[in-house]
């Protein structure tokens, strides 16, 4: 497929067997469609997961690190490719730029992060990538209430919730990737 698709998500498992086994098969599927995976570096957590299940299935993953977190988030192996950079601000830069679309996962204030830095960004037009939202047994159902809720007080222009998809499968997520990328063949 040779596009790049960035992976955010949880640096820890969390406590959801199902939430672990579907981001092992994602990681597989991703790389089993030819796409290349951006993630944070880390082999631990859920990213680990997406990564290690890649990298057995022959696929193409690059990780972006900043140095400072190596010792917390040791970096995960056999990696095609590794960014260490100075701070989280410029491993974000780094994943935007280098990215074809973003997947979000369940995780924690580092996911919520990166999820509102691309969302803001799509929707101030400093980027046009697809945003796909792993809604993996309902772990997103609260926050996306919250942001009806807020743009039902009028904090929101009506259409900030347009143009992210919502999606509660891998077989899904896949198939939106393969959809919006059908007849391109480069960056």
């Amino acid at each position: 497929m040779n596009k790049t698709i960035c992976v955010f998500c949880g640096s820890k498992d969390g406590n959801n067997l199902n939430i672990i086994a579907k981001a092992a098969d994602l990681g597989r599927a991703l790389a089993e469609e030819g796409f290349s995976i951006i993630f944070g570096g880390g082999r631990l957590g859920l990213m680990g997961s997406v990564a290690r299940a890649a990298i057995e299935s022959n696929g193409r993953v690059i990780g972006i690190i900043p140095t400072g977190l190596t010792s917390r988030e040791p970096v995960q192996l056999e990696l095609t490719e590794l960014f260490l950079v100075d701070d989280i601000i410029e491993r974000k830069r780094l994943m935007i730029e280098k990215s074809d679309a973003f997947l979000i996962l369940p995780g924690g204030l580092g996911t919520l992060d990166e999820l509102f830095e691309v969302w803001t960004g799509r929707q101030v037009k400093a980027h046009n990538k697809p945003i796909i939202i792993g809604n993996w047994d309902g772990y997103y159902d609260k926050l996306l209430s919250f942001l009806h809720q807020a743009d039902h007080h009028g904090f929101l222009n009506g259409d900030h919730l347009d143009g992210v998809a919502i999606l509660k499968s891998v077989e899904e997520m896949i198939g939106t990737l393969k959809t919006t990328f059908a007849g391109t063949n480069s960056r």
